[in-house]
């Protein structure tokens, strides 16, 4: 299997602080621990970025989503980073945000859909043991109306690790017809972790579907019992669990062996946990 390193090289470099995305892009683009980066997509272009952050730096990232403009983003935590992270979307623009916490981290996610029919979709994992910290905070902004969201959060922590969500879904007076969903789903290995998990809404439209959940619970007892009857041994069955746990979010990150690679990670992180 690759190594995260060996797959991005692949990949062409986001260069200087302003990526520019004019057509049709096949190929991703990958930013390894920017500092500032501001990725501008024009009317219909599209693309895929990957972030990685690897040292224990601050970083900013601005993406600006002309009308019709697509966009997957992946950024990826193996180092204690500080991102902030700001998308907005014009009309008919479809932005779709992967993010992975395998270490300790702190990323904070702004999305204003500005345009009707904007579309923005965000899956999270955080992994933290030991004594990590992970926190991850969105806030989504429906400013205007016909947009779609929708965000998942999943979470694992053992040892006395912890791990935090805050997640806000805004709702603007004028933005009727809104379609916004909010999940957050976690899991505690020890008696010493801790999760928690604050979804919100704030609603100041009538004609709306806006949802949120959250969860905080153990490993599924019963479906370890029945790894356990078919010859698996505890540590491989509550590993088993947690791989299928994690992975539907990281394989919807779109770029394939990125995916894999990904997974290799968060399988070796289990280990920790």
């Amino acid at each position: 299997m690759e190594t995260i390193l060996d797959i991005i090289r692949r990949f062409r470099t986001a260069d200087g602080e302003v990526l520019r995305i004019a057509g049709v892009e096949a190929e991703p683009f990958v930013a390894v621990d920017p500092r500032k980066l501001r990725v501008e997509a024009a009317a219909g272009a599209s693309a895929q970025v990957v972030v990685l952050h690897t040292a224990p730096e601050m970083s900013e990232l601005r993406v600006e989503l002309a009308e019709g403009a697509h966009l997957e983003l992946t950024e990826l935590f193996t180092a204690e980073a500080f991102a902030e992270v700001y998308v907005t979307q014009a009309a008919y623009s479809r932005c779709r945000l992967t993010t992975v916490q395998l270490s300790s981290a702190n990323a904070s996610y702004r999305i204003d859909l500005d345009g009707a029919d904007a579309e923005n979709e965000l899956g999270g994992v955080f992994l933290a043991a030991g004594e990590e910290h992970c926190v991850l905070k969105l806030h989504t902004a429906h400013n205007v109306a016909d947009c779609r969201s929708n965000s998942y959060v999943k979470g694992v922590a053992g040892g006395c690790a912890v791990g935090e969500f805050c997640g806000m879904v805004y709702v603007a007076p004028d933005a009727q017809r809104t379609d916004a969903r909010q999940q957050s789903r976690n899991i505690l290995l020890s008696e010493t972790a801790r999760i928690t998990t604050q979804p919100q809404l704030e609603i100041y439209a009538d004609d709306v579907k806006c949802s949120h959940g959250a969860t905080v619970g153990q490993m599924d007892a019963e479906a370890i019992l029945y790894m356990r009857q078919r010859g698996l041994s505890e540590a491989q069955a509550r590993r088993l669990q947690i791989e299928g746990f994690v992975g539907d979010v990281v394989v919807r990150c779109g770029i394939e062996p990125l995916c894999g690679a990904i997974l290799e990670l968060a399988s070796a992180k289990m280990e920790k946990l």
